[in-house]
């Protein structure tokens, strides 16, 4: 999949998120960039991208806030990964710590063969509010099929990112 098509069906899908919702709900925009797979010299790359969070979707849990979220990025070596997850939001005050769990589907392009088309992505992340609508943060996630492919190489990255409500 080319780096044009990933972001025209990312455009897509993401105003069409924004057109069907309900005026008085609150979208959430992870906008992100960071080292793909830094712990490998041979296949680190850059990367960039973007998830949404529907805080209308939210529930309380026994285990806390639990939200529903979708995403993508793309390396700098046309590597590409869509996802579909959860993420659960722990408040510690101004600080709020992420887990997220995403499985997801992995195109190689020109980066890391991860082994599977199929892969899941574990995700912890640490944001400090900047306004009532703006965070910034930090997180780290690691990619893996599971086994479930031939290899699994595995990836793990780290990303800077800024957090949007709209």
């Amino acid at each position: 999949m080319s780096f044009k098509k990933l972001i025209i069906i990312l455009t897509i899908f993401f105003t069409a998120t924004r057109l069907l919702a309900a005026e008085n709900s609150s979208h959430q925009y992870n906008f992100f960039t960071g080292n793909f797979d830094f712990s490998d010299d041979k296949q680190a790359a850059m990367l960039f991208g973007i998830q949404h969070q529907n805080e209308n979707l939210e529930r309380d849990t026994f285990l806390g806030n639990i939200s529903p979220i979708t995403g993508g990025f793309i390396t700098e070596n046309s590597a590409a990964y869509v996802y579909t997850g959860f993420e659960w939001n722990v408040d510690m005050g101004a600080l709020t710590f992420t887990p997220s769990f995403a499985p997801g589907l992995y195109f190689k392009g020109d980066g890391k063969d991860l082994g599977h088309v199929l892969e899941f992505k574990s995700e912890i992340q640490f944001s400090y509010d900047l306004s009532e609508n703006s965070k910034i943060g930090i997180s780290y996630n690691h990619v893996s099929n599971a086994s479930i492919g031939d290899k699994n190489p595995g990836a793990n990255s780290y990303m800077f990112n800024l957090i949007k409500n709209f």
